[in-house]
Formats: C-alpha cells, sequence, structure tokens
C-alpha cells in the first residue's frame, strides 16, 4: 500500500483527468433514479456490459416501481437470469420496489440512510445513485478504485471505508462530484489488475506505483 500523495500531486492529478474527460459518465445504462438504482443493484459481482444487455428489454416494460411488481419476481427473472446471483437479486428488486411503493410514495429517496436501508442496497449501491442521479459528491468505491486507491498513493486504505474517506479526505473539492468516476474507468482500461497499461497512464509521471510496466 503506498503512501497517500501529498495535496499538490493529487491536484495535478485530478487537474489531467478532468482535462481528458470533463464528464465522466458511468456505464450503466439507465432512464431515472428507479432504473439506476435497479441496475446498480444488479451489478454487484457482474459487468455492466452484462448488466447492461439484460436490462434493456427489462427496463422497457417496467421502469417504475409499481410496473417491476407487477412484472413480479418470476417474471424479473425471465430478463436477469444470464446475470450471477440473479434470484436472490430479482427477490431483492422485488422487495425494494414494494418499499419504495410503501415507505417513499415511489420515489427513490436521496439520503444515504434510506436508500441503504432498502434491500439489497448497500453503501456502495447508495452513493452510486447519489453520485449519478442527485449530483452529490459521493464516493462508490469498488475493486477498481479500491486497486488504484492503494497502488498510486491516490487514496489507500486497509478497507473500503478507510479509501472512501481517503478519497473524501484528500482529493480537492472542486474534483470530488467526478472523482470515483475517473478512478473506476482509469481502473477498468488503464490500471488494470493484472497488467496496469503504465505506458498510457496520463499520471505515470505522478504515481507511486513501484513496479510500473514499460
Amino acid at each position: 500500500m503506498a503512501k497517500q500523495l501529498p495535496y499538490a500531486t493529487m491536484h495535478e492529478i485530478f487537474r489531467r483527468f478532468q482535462a481528458a474527460e470533463p464528464e465522466p459518465k458511468g456505464e450503466l445504462e439507465h432512464v431515472n433514479a428507479f432504473t439506476l438504482l435497479v441496475a446498480v443493484a444488479l451489478s454487484a459481482q457482474a459487468t455492466d456490459v452484462g448488466v447492461n444487455k439484460a436490462t434493456r428489454a427489462l427496463f422497457a416494460i417496467a421502469d417504475s416501481p409499481e410496473k417491476m411488481l407487477s412484472l413480479g419476481e418470476e417474471g424479473l427473472i425471465e430478463h436477469i437470469k444470464t446475470i450471477g446471483l440473479y434470484r436472490n437479486k430479482a427477490r431483492n428488486v422485488i422487495a425494494l420496489s414494494r418499499r419504495l411503493i410503501e415507505d417513499f410514495g415511489g420515489e427513490v429517496p436521496s439520503s444515504r440512510a434510506a436508500l441503504a436501508s432498502l434491500p439489497g442496497v448497500g453503501r456502495k449501491t447508495a452513493n452510486v445513485v447519489l453520485n449519478m442521479w442527485f449530483g452529490f459528491p459521493a464516493q462508490a468505491v469498488d475493486t477498481h478504485i479500491f486497486r488504484v486507491g492503494n497502488r498510486t498513493g491516490i487514496a489507500p486504505g486497509r478497507d473500503v471505508d478507510a479509501v472512501e474517506r481517503a478519497i473524501e479526505d484528500n482529493v480537492p473539492v472542486e474534483y470530488q462530484r467526478h472523482a470515483h468516476h475517473w478512478l473506476i474507468l482509469h481502473g477498468r482500461y488503464i490500471c488494470q489488475a493484472r497488467k496496469p497499461r503504465c505506458a498510457d497512464c496520463l499520471i505515470r509521471d505522478l504515481c507511486a506505483y513501484e513496479e510500473k510496466t514499460a
């Protein structure tokens, strides 16, 4: 685990990320807050590409909690059975749809505690929704961010909560809104797990990783 990079280095890293991609976007397809919440919940231990393939037809007929309940668990399973853990996920999506109707008037709530109270929704999922839909600078730490944060020194931490705090504490505030998207995309396409593409990295000279590839 690398040491936390100094402020000036952090500022330059995120300045470069912003210059290269001013408005980074999440790769999960959605049409409203509800479909985003469902897509993120389905993406646990699955790829965004796989989730998108499954949800295109699903969201065309079930883009609200009411329509999802009408579809039912078995109907939902028919759409998402290509996704890992699909039975448990279907159960959770139906349950969270019911909770949204009963407790939140059918609307997706905009507080982390309320979101995390929904079946199958943890802190990471809540943070994605808060960031992507409500524009709040929440940091959703996945395996890519955990790896990049520790490898580079951008946000070192022994667990996801520590990495989340490191991002919040050390990334300059003007870059907080998009920080987790820049880090996810960097980890997915450049700072990859088995063989990072250091030759193509725009922060190679600022990164604390000692075993850089050619």
